[in-house]
């Protein structure tokens, strides 16, 4: 242990702050706004011909509308680029201090609940409702029973965005079994990257090579939109390890201290917020830069084999920056206080189980609305914020559903 911090036992236990949770509530509005606008983007494809053919493309994009708006591509990629890892990295933050309070059984029987249940739900009932304004528009026989036995004949189970709740709990299941193991190497590793805050540009490059080493090789064999599913168990093949990573390194920095070192307030990640927005804004640009290159290329018949090769190399990058990029101006930033807000911080995680059933029934009923889809995207994610915010508040008056969302 270093001489220059004190236990982890012993640190201050404050186990949240405003710009951290400002951050997940914000992202959480992120995932809405994406599954809002996948009916609009440029290359949503034509609905599947048949409910049950492989792909099943309705998957990914339960409907898909006539108008359609490029310019939403742009906030789609920035989506799929840092989203999940981001949440998995705020996941990891607090960790390992509820490890030590709880010890890993405890902690278990809590990410059980919290996560474990919630997926149930999602699986059995909120997936299936979700899903059937894709069944509809894709020529299914309305009624419940049609619609079951459809569902039923599938060779998936699709669970929709809860498969991010029970990969963060097998990640838990892990961290929980090196706690057991070996319940000094996280503060080990944080001892290691905590004091890199002030040198954000090294912590870049070492978080952008390991992200690289997990991801690239992988996305070099298989296909990067691949997904491997068993049931309702799925997940994105060749990320997983990506999204390990950002885990691991948040429960790392979350040893160190939230508020100390990279995320400290007055660090030198946060005092030049405006540098990482400037890295982030390149690296984005760069990876659509590739991966239009890509689509032409695959149009024309002549894709060129390093090319991918590149765009999963910016990707890594991509992710690194816009990750850093969010993290600094919401620990810059991010301590505004207001009823408003910390109703939006209790409630996000309500929004993330419930959005999915709003966002494409209102897509459906949008179908025939004579307007452009710029329109119909932010109609779409108005409605589903604000429905999925209501109805996460009046769960939350529930004393035993308040207990796990």
């Amino acid at each position: 242990m270093s001489a220059t911090l004190p236990p982890l036992e012993v640190r201050p236990k404050t186990s949240r702050t405003l710009s951290i949770d400002h951050l997940r509530a914000f992202l959480i509005l992120l995932v809405v706004a994406h599954h809002a606008v996948l009916a609009y983007v440029s290359f949503a494809p034509p609905p599947d011909a048949g409910w049950s053919t492989p792909p099943m493309l309705w998957r990914a994009f339960p409907i898909v509308d006539t108008v359609r708006a490029s310019g939403l591509d742009i906030l789609v990629v920035f989506n799929d680029v840092v989203l999940m890892a981001l949440l998995f990295f705020l996941a990891g933050l607090f960790t390992w201090r509820s490890l030590i309070k709880k010890g890993a059984l405890g902690f278990l029987r809590g990410r059980t609940l919290r996560l474990g249940l919630p997926f149930a739900v999602c699986a059995l009932a909120l997936a299936p409702l979700a899903y059937y304004p894709a069944y509809l528009q894709r020529g299914g026989e309305p009624g419940l029973g049609s619609y079951a036995r459809a569902w039923l004949d599938l060779p998936v189970w699709p669970s929709g965005p809860a498969w991010f709740l029970w990969v963060l709990l097998a990640f838990s299941a892990v961290a929980a079994a090196s706690y057991r193991l070996a319940p000094a190497w996280a503060e080990k590793l944080g001892e290691r990257l905590g004091p890199l805050g002030a040198r954000p540009g090294v912590f870049f490059a070492l978080l952008a090579l390991a992200s690289a080493l997990a991801y690239v090789p992988a996305a070099s064999f298989i296909d990067p939109s691949a997904w491997t599913e068993y049931g309702p168990f799925a997940f994105q093949t060749t990320r997983i390890l990506h999204y390990a990573l950002y885990f691991v390194l948040g429960i790392a920095l979350g040893t160190y201290g939230i508020s100390s070192g990279l995320l400290s307030p007055q660090g030198r990640l946060a005092r030049r917020w405006w540098l990482w927005q400037g890295w982030a804004t390149v690296f984005l640009i760069a990876l659509i830069v590739c991966l239009v290159a890509i689509n032409v290329q695959i149009a024309n018949g002549s894709l060129h084999p390093a090319l991918p090769l590149v765009s999963s190399l910016v990707f890594t990058l991509s992710c690194a920056a816009s990750s850093l990029m969010l993290l600094a101006l919401f620990v810059r930033y991010g301590h505004w206080a207001g009823s408003l807000w910390r109703s939006l911080d209790r409630s996000a995680y309500g929004i993330y189980v419930v959005h999915y059933v709003f966002v494409n029934w209102l897509q459906l009923t949008l179908l025939d609305f004579p307007g452009p889809a710029i329109v119909k995207a932010l109609a779409v994610f108005a409605a589903a914020a604000l429905l999925s915010w209501f109805t996460a508040i009046l769960l939350r008056r529930i004393p035993k559903v308040a207990a796990v969302i």
